[in-house]
């Protein structure tokens, strides 16, 4: 299986500042359809919010989200990978925390993150491609065979 960071190769990564409001971060995570950003305080990585805090820690505590920062209500009990760490090694990690994002760094950098979704996405095509290989490999007839008859 592939490492994680070449799911992230390509990603626009969001991040947000910890005094940023929660009504802000909900925003940017609306208008890109994420459902966790990371919580960056200049370089270095603090927590991350995601739908289940906005859920447990805000709405369930009727806390206003345009006053409240997310510093207050962002999850610092990080789950985090290595880029190099293989997909499958990430997909039991966030199996086991029982998370549905996992923050991936590179020499100890945030370098991206990846959804549940993103993973699984991942393995499907994986496997897509084993399954076509596979076929070609029983299909396959020699090409002194194939012209005997």
């Amino acid at each position: 299986m592939k490492p994680v960071g070449a799911v992230i190769r390509d990603q626009d990564l969001a991040v947000v500042q910890p005094d940023t409001s929660v009504l802000e971060a909900v925003q940017t995570m609306a208008a890109r359809q994420i459902g966790a950003v990371p919580v960056v305080d200049g370089e270095r990585l603090v927590g991350i919010f995601t739908e289940r805090d906005l859920m447990a820690r805000v709405v369930a505590s009727s806390r206003d989200p345009a006053r409240t920062a997310i510093r207050d209500v962002m999850s610092t009990d990080l789950v985090v990978a290595d880029a190099a760490e293989s997909q499958d090694v990430c997909l039991r990690r966030m199996q086991q925390a029982r998370v549905r994002h996992l923050l991936v760094l590179r020499e100890g950098r945030l370098a991206g993150i990846v959804s549940l979704r993103d993973l699984l996405a991942a393995e499907i095509d994986d496997r897509e491609d084993t399954i076509k290989l596979l076929n070609a490999y029983v299909h396959y007839i020699p090409v002194d065979l194939g012209q005997k008859s």
